[in-house]
């Protein structure tokens, strides 16, 4: 992924005001230049200051998109059950994968309306797709049979089908 600036991630949200655009606090490490942007394909972080808020910033072909993100509360989740993440398809424990729930683009959100995608839960799938990070708790990891650039692609067209979802309204 290209990096980007604040102001170019702020004026690319789709989903909510640009009042609330600014008030988004960025990820820790992006203030001290330490976003690993060779190895990102999106750009997925919590905001620190609203735990319950996530954000997405997806690269395409007339730029940048953002999504706003809300997370459901923590809860306790057994650890026997496992989920996979619909983005990049990796299996996790349970709490590993959260069902992130986004408010359409223009008068639909206004109303409320919403769509959900179940993703990593640490929004860190283009690590997970390079090996760079493991799921917790799990020993073996399926093979597949395609190449990293084949999963990226695969990973990359379920997050545009998600984020265009949103953007539609």
């Amino acid at each position: 992924m290209e990096p980007l600036g604040e102001q170019e991630i702020r004026a690319c949200f789709v989903n909510c005001s640009k009042g609330e655009a600014s008030r988004i606090r960025m990820p820790a490490a992006f203030s001290a230049g330490g976003v690993p942007w060779a190895d990102l394909d999106f750009l997925g972080w919590t905001d620190p200051g609203a735990p319950l808020r996530a954000l997405l910033v997806v690269p395409g072909p007339d730029g940048p998109t953002g999504v706003v993100l809300r997370r459901p509360e923590a809860r306790k989740v057994s650890a026997m059950r496992s989920s996979m993440c619909r983005v990049c398809l990796t299996d996790h424990v349970a709490s590993g994968v959260t069902l992130f729930v986004a408010p359409l683009a223009g008068a639909a959100g206004r109303k409320g309306n919403s769509v959900g995608e179940y993703l990593c839960a640490d929004l860190a799938c283009s690590q997970y797709l390079r090996g760079k990070r493991q799921p917790k708790m799990r020993l073996v990891r399926p093979e597949e049979t395609l190449t990293l650039p084949e999963r990226i692609d695969r990973a990359m067209a379920n997050l545009h089908a998600f984020v265009g979802r949103v953007a539609a309204g």
